[in-house]
């Protein structure tokens, strides 16, 4: 297992880190107990020594099931990280109450990488004005956090804000090699290396959007290694950046734990030739976006009820992607608010309002067509 070294805490965590969010599930929706706990053992005997759950995952299940399956190996054998739900704290109270109940769950009197959850500059401002950071930092010096950190979903300069805020253990980041400029992005990847703060990076395979390609992209990945997964050039293009010590991978079956362990066990970073081919993916993937919406919202509300940026969004990705499945959710939900594109009744408000001059009435009817052919279902 590959095996990187922090050294500002000073201790050794496995690359693959075993995401506690995608766990297979029963016909009820519940976590499927038996498969999952199967899969957990199989990455930790491995050499998987990184586990990241939240008090939200899984309904708030998750906790209490890796409560309960890594309670029968020694405590000193993993890392356990899991996160407060800030949205929930309104009083330094709720820190101790949930911070207890998390305890409860994961049968442990301690818990090793502790994140302020999802933070952005206003959840971030609101924590500090109610001292949660010095709660928190408080109960690190009493033993029960090891690390303190934060995940993170904003942008650079609110990242920039709450990384210097304080000299924070390690911090947990969504990079990819389609999101390199999203949220903190490259440039909060070489902030954090400036800093001496580890990273952990969460969504390297983009919510399994980067493993499951149309023909054309998947020929592309097998000409480069005909033996490798596409997920796995994802998880080795994260790896190769400088100070990732940890990527989070929520895996749903077997097949994922077996695939992510050949990549993490004979791991290597990507060649300049490797890199070269993905940066031909993902302009290959970015010429097929259909129209230039920004999503500024200039255009809404609409008189009608479409989400007009969102219809757009998920027919760029669909596009860019070719993969039904990707937007499916999106795109079914817009159907059952009334927000789907073919509600559009042409009034033209909207492109009088477009700043990008978006002949939006044309396009709607090209998103509704698009999307009830289904063309590019994988």
């Amino acid at each position: 297992m590959e095996m990187r070294t922090l050294e500002k805490l000073g201790i050794e965590t496995s690359l693959l880190g075993f995401g506690c969010m995608r766990f297979p599930v029963t016909a009820e929706g519940k976590i499927d107990e038996i498969q999952a706990e199967k899969m957990m053992d199989a990455a930790l005997a491995a050499g998987v020594n990184y586990i990241d759950t939240a008090y939200p995952y899984h309904g708030g299940e998750s906790e209490t099931f890796v409560g309960k399956v890594l309670e029968k190996y020694p405590r000193d054998s993993y890392y356990l990280a899991t996160k407060l739900p800030c949205w929930n704290v309104n009083a330094l109270e709720d820190v101790d109450r949930i911070f207890q109940e998390q305890l409860q769950k994961l049968r442990t009197d301690h818990v090793d990488f502790y994140l302020m959850h999802a933070l952005n500059r206003e959840s971030f401002r609101k924590m500090a004005g109610l001292g949660v950071v010095e709660k928190l930092e408080k109960m690190k010096a009493q033993g029960k956090i090891r690390y303190l950190g934060f995940s993170f979903h904003d942008g650079y300069e609110a990242f920039e804000e709450i990384l210097c805020s304080r000299d924070w253990d390690f911090c947990q980041i969504q990079i990819n090699y389609m999101d390199a400029q999203e949220q903190a992005g490259m440039k909060g990847c070489r902030l954090a290396e400036e800093r001496g703060v580890p990273l952990v990076v969460m969504e390297p395979v983009k919510g399994g959007s980067l493993a499951a390609f149309a023909g054309d992209i998947t020929e592309k990945f097998r000409a480069m290694d005909p033996e490798a997964s596409t997920a796995s050039f994802a998880l080795r293009w994260v790896g190769s950046l400088p100070n990732v010590k940890v990527i989070l991978s929520g895996m749903s079956s077997m097949e994922q734990v077996e695939d992510n362990l050949k990549t993490f066990t004979s791991f290597r970073p990507l060649s300049s030739e490797e890199s070269r081919g993905i940066d031909e993916i993902v302009a290959l993937i970015r010429s097929r976006v259909q129209n230039g919406c920004t999503g500024c919202g200039y255009c809404m509300p609409c008189p009608a009820g479409v989400d007009i940026p969102g219809n757009f969004r998920v027919w760029n990705t669909y596009h860019m992607y070719q993969n039904y499945n990707m937007v499916k959710g999106s795109w079914e939900k817009f159907q059952g608010e009334g927000k789907q594109a073919g509600k559009c009744v042409k009034c033209g408000k909207c492109e009088g309002l477009c700043p990008q001059k978006l002949h939006i009435r044309q396009d709607l009817e090209k998103v509704q067509e698009d999307m009830d052919r289904k063309e590019f279902v994988l």
